[in-house]
């Protein structure tokens, strides 16, 4: 428990106080936010806002994850390390693609092609590395079977697997790239999530079948590794996360570009495999879910029809085009999404309790 709450902290103080600091060096370099034409026309005064604000919580969450460790004398935890490996990857992935569009001054960071073949690098070392290195139960960080609370149903093998990994690594970090469209949202939503895999890698602790002796119940444990390591990777995620949210809100004093936009989503991913929870995290990211789909929706109308569903997608911009404020916007979207992460603590328990 401690390991989590220094983590946490120890985030939201390296980015309360180092954000500022990465503001200032990236505002004297002039790498500041391109805007395109065809956004909404309320967010040209965005342009020139320092970018790039991901490498504040990714190496804030890195520091916290390692001093935590440090402080409270536990060693760290391969399913951990991976989690951190896969966000720190992604992100770097992002950075390319950020710096290379400050430096052209142009929308088009990274060609499509080499994007993805970065994520796909990333990805593949992380679904390969994830089937290795069992602990003393057998249980490696992931699994080949699919879960939702827990593993269910057969396991579709380490091929299918890298191949649904991928998916979800990708599916994700695309879904938090679309969402940061506006000030803080996405970084809102992202606090919520990572609260809840807190709370579930310390209930999979808890719970944990490596502790089966002393439940009360010991039908209803987890098969999970290093559950308590995820929580604490959660945890620093979080606090970097809320940290660098007041100074990403309206009005943001910086973006995190596609260098924390894509590491988040690689974390989220990384977390939900390593959990045991791939499907819940749709629930969970709900938002992000529901932002990507109004793309989805958007462009294949377009395509069948030739007509759209809404005014701009993302979704988001829909209702700015609507009258609603960025604010307004921001705070209804990080409303849904807590419901989202309400729902999703809740199945998450009942499917828990049903094992009882």
């Amino acid at each position: 428990m401690r390991q989590i709450l220094f983590a946490g902290a120890i985030g939201l103080f390296l980015t309360l106080v180092g954000t500022p600091l990465l503001i200032k060096l990236l505002a004297r370099k002039g790498y500041g936010q391109f805007i395109r034409d065809d956004g909404p026309r309320t967010h040209g005064s965005k342009k020139g806002t320092p970018t790039m604000g991901g490498i504040a919580f990714i190496l804030a969450t890195i520091i916290a994850y390692v001093l935590a460790k440090v402080i409270t004398g536990e060693e760290m935890r391969f399913s951990g390390v991976l989690v951190l490996f896969l966000m720190a990857g992604m992100g770097l992935v992002g950075f390319l693609d950020d710096y290379i569009k400050i430096v052209k001054q142009r929308s088009l960071g990274l060609r499509a092609k080499a994007k993805m073949a970065g994520q796909l690098i990333v990805g593949i070392a992380f679904a390969v590395l994830s089937l290795q290195f069992a602990d003393l139960r057998g249980n490696t960080p992931a699994s080949t079977r699919l879960s939702f609370v827990e593993d269910f149903g057969w396991s579709i093998g380490p091929v299918l697997f890298v191949v649904w990994a991928l998916f979800m690594i990708l599916a994700m970090s695309n879904g938090v790239n679309l969402t940061d469209g506006l000030d803080g949202l996405a970084t809102g939503a992202s606090v919520m999530v990572f609260g809840a895999y807190t709370f579930i890698g310390l209930w999979q602790f808890q719970e944990s079948c490596a502790n089966a002796t002393t439940l009360t119940n010991p039908s209803a444990c987890f098969e999970v590794r290093d559950p308590l390591d995820l929580a604490v990777v959660a945890s620093a995620l979080m606090g970097a996360c809320f940290g660098f949210l007041w100074w990403n809100t309206s009005p943001a004093k910086i973006f995190m570009g596609d260098t924390g936009s894509l590491a988040l989503g690689g974390a989220l991913a990384g977390l939900a495999i390593c959990s045991r929870t791939e499907f819940l995290l749709a629930i969970l990211g709900g938002l992000f879910v529901m932002i990507t789909m109004s793309v989805v929706i958007q462009v294949g109308s377009f395509k069948m029809t030739g007509k759209r569903v809404f005014r701009m997608a993302p979704l988001q911009h829909h209702f700015e085009l609507k009258g609603w404020s960025e604010v307004l916007v921001v705070v209804r979207f990080w409303i849904i999404q807590g419901m989202c992460v309400i729902v999703g603590l809740g199945l998450f328990y009942a499917g828990w309790a049903a094992k009882k």
